[in-house]
C-alpha cells in the first residue's frame, strides 16, 4: 500500500472530500482514527480556506487532504440563464420566493484564484487533490517544493494519463457509481461511465502511480473487493454523510434515510452529479429548458434550495449520494473508520 506507506496511515482509507458535508471535525476523527481526513475548499474562498485548514491541523498532526475544483470558467449565455431563471420561476413562486435576477459564477477554480493558491502553498497539507481537471503547471511545481502529496480524479483512461503526465503522484479512480460530481475534465465531452472496479482494473494496469477506488464503496468487503482489484486505497464519500461530524443537514439525513434511489443531474450545479432522487431531481427530469454551464446553474440552485429550506421543505437539496447510499451506517466517524477496517480486515 504505497500511499498508505508514504503517508503513515494506518489503514489504506480516505474519506472522500464532498463539498457541502465536510468539516475539519470529519476530517480530523478520520485521520485519528488512521484514514486520511479531507476537507474540500472549492466551495469557500481563501480566507474560509485558511480557516478550515487551520482548525483541522489544531485537531490532528496527522496527514490530512485538502481538496480544490479545477473547472473551466463557465462559456456565458445570458438569453440561457434567463430562460433557466424563468424555468425555476414557478418553484421559487411555490415558496413564496422570488428568483434571482441574474445567474453569478460563485465558484472560482483554483487555476483563476491565485489567493487560493498562496493559502494551499504556505498551509503545504500532506496531500492536495484535485477534481474536475488538472492544475497549472507553476500551481504543482510550487506545491510539489512544499512536499504535499497531488492527486487528481479521472473518470477515463485518458484524464488518468493526462493526470499522471502533469505530475500527479496518485490518481483517484472515479467510477460511474460515485455520489457528488462527475470528475469528468470536459462536462461536454461524452463520459465513459466505467463502474469503479472495472476502472480500477484498467488504469492499476496501465499506471506507475498509486490508484485509488472511489464510487459505491460501503463497507469492508468492498474496499477489499477494491484492493484486490488493483486498488492501493479506497475513498468513501457517501458512507460519512451521515456521520455526526458532517455538515449534512437533518433534511439531507432524513433524504439518505427514505430516498429509493439516485440520478445523476446537471440541473443543480450546471455539472453532472450523483444526486438522491428528490423533488428537485423530479423538476429537472420534467423540464426541457437547457441548463447552463457551471457554476452559474448553482446560482439559481441555491437560492432555490435556501428558500424551500426556509418554508420547511427538504425534498429540494444538493443531496449528494453514491448508488449504494442505503447501506449506510451513520455513526461517529472514528468508529466507522475502525469498523470499516476491522470488515476489511486490515487489524487481522
Amino acid at each position: 500500500m504505497r500511499l498508505a506507506q508514504r503517508l503513515g496511515l494506518r489503514h489504506p482509507l480516505i474519506q472522500a472530500p464532498m463539498a457541502g458535508t465536510s468539516t475539519p471535525s470529519l476530517a480530523a476523527a478520520v485521520c485519528e482514527a488512521g484514514a486520511l481526513g479531507s476537507v474540500a475548499v472549492g466551495a469557500v474562498d481563501a480566507g474560509t480556506a485558511r480557516t478550515m485548514i487551520a482548525d483541522l491541523r489544531a485537531r490532528t498532526a496527522r496527514p490530512f487532504n485538502v481538496n480544490a475544483f479545477v473547472h473551466h470558467r463557465a462559456l456565458r449565455d445570458l438569453a440561457a440563464e434567463q430562460a433557466w431563471i424563468a424555468a425555476m420561476a414557478p418553484l421559487f413562486e411555490r415558496f413564496g420566493a422570488a428568483p434571482p435576477a441574474a445567474l453569478n459564477e460563485i465558484y472560482r477554480s483554483l487555476n483563476d484564484d491565485p489567493d487560493m493558491l498562496a493559502v494551499l502553498v504556505e498551509a503545504a497539507p500532506a496531500v492536495v487533490s484535485f477534481h474536475f481537471g488538472l492544475p497549472t503547471d507553476e500551481a504543482i511545481a510550487a506545491l510539489k517544493a512544499r512536499g504535499c502529496m497531488l492527486m487528481a480524479s479521472a473518470t477515463s483512461l485518458a484524464e488518468a494519463e493526462a493526470a499522471v503526465a502533469a505530475g500527479m503522484d496518485a490518481v483517484v479512480a472515479q467510477g460511474f457509481e460515485a455520489g457528488g460530481h462527475r470528475g469528468v475534465f470536459d462536462p461536454e465531452a461524452p463520459d465513459e461511465r466505467m463502474p469503479t472496479l472495472d476502472l480500477v482494473r484498467l488504469l492499476s494496469s496501465r499506471l506507475d502511480v498509486p490508484v485509488i477506488a472511489a464510487g459505491g464503496i460501503m463497507d469492508g468487503a468492498d474496499i477489499r473487493r477494491a484492493l484486490d482489484a488493483g486498488a492501493d486505497a479506497a475513498q468513501l464519500g457517501t458512507a460519512f454523510v451521515g456521520c455526526p461530524e458532517s455538515a449534512a443537514d437533518a433534511g439531507y439525513r432524513a433524504m439518505l434515510a427514505r430516498a429509493k434511489g439516485t440520478t445523476l443531474t446537471a440541473a443543480i450545479s450546471g455539472r453532472p452529479a450523483r444526486c438522491l432522487d428528490n423533488d428537485f431531481v423530479a423538476w429537472a427530469r420534467d423540464t426541457d429548458a437547457r441548463v447552463p454551464g457551471y457554476p452559474v446553474t448553482y446560482d439559481a440552485g441555491k437560492a432555490l434550495i435556501a428558500a424551500a429550506k426556509g418554508a420547511g421543505e427538504c425534498g429540494f437539496g444538493a443531496h449528494w449520494a453514491g448508488t449504494q447510499f442505503a447501506r449506510a451506517r451513520p455513526m461517529p466517524a472514528g468508529e466507522l473508520v475502525m469498523l470499516l477496517a476491522q470488515e476489511a480486515g486490515f487489524d487481522a
